[in-house]
């Protein structure tokens, strides 16, 4: 996977699944590109209408703690978020992440701003704070991480290998 690179939504501690989609929208439908539209709104409702492709979502601790279904880690896809960065994750939700393809990278980022632009490269385990010109050390995702992100989640990772 090649650098990313993208524009910061900053949020806070403890952003659970309710507060990504939340609940009252999960059973109404299972077609992401519509949930996508009321990704966050509870915390910031304009928030899908801000965000903007390969835009990066950046939190505290424990991003993704509460329900295990995989409808978190897809609409944020779906809305265009290119990652996600916290200081820390729920352990279901980093693996759903990656299952469905979404970049997840544990960092410090407490110096990151609102509005800042960055830079990641998952495999060298960096973010670089192009905005404030500032590198910041991350957990290196491990080779079969990186190998079913590129392919585009666990599902394509699996066919391509040929064991689906």
């Amino acid at each position: 996977m090649k650098n990313l690179y993208g524009k910061v939504h900053r949020f806070g501690d403890n952003i659970n699944t309710d507060y990504i989609i939340s609940g009252k929208y999960k059973f109404k439908t299972l077609d992401m590109n519509e949930l996508a539209h009321h990704v966050m709104e509870d915390i910031r409702p304009d928030f899908y209408n801000e965000v903007e492709k390969g835009d990066f979502i950046v939190a505290g601790e424990n991003f993704g703690g509460g329900s295990s279904r995989e409808q978190a880690p897809l609409v944020i896809q779906a809305a265009g978020v290119g990652a996600v960065l916290a200081k820390s994750f729920a352990r279901i939700f980093f693996r759903n992440a990656i299952n469905v393809g979404l970049p997840v990278v544990e960092c410090d980022t407490s110096d990151i701003e609102e509005g800042d632009e960055l830079k990641i490269d998952l495999v060298g385990g960096w973010v670089k704070n192009v905005t404030k010109d500032k590198k910041i050390p991350s957990t290196p995702l491990p080779e079969v991480m990186v190998r079913i992100l590129n392919a585009g989640g666990l599902a394509e990772y699996l066919k391509k290998e040929g064991s689906l």
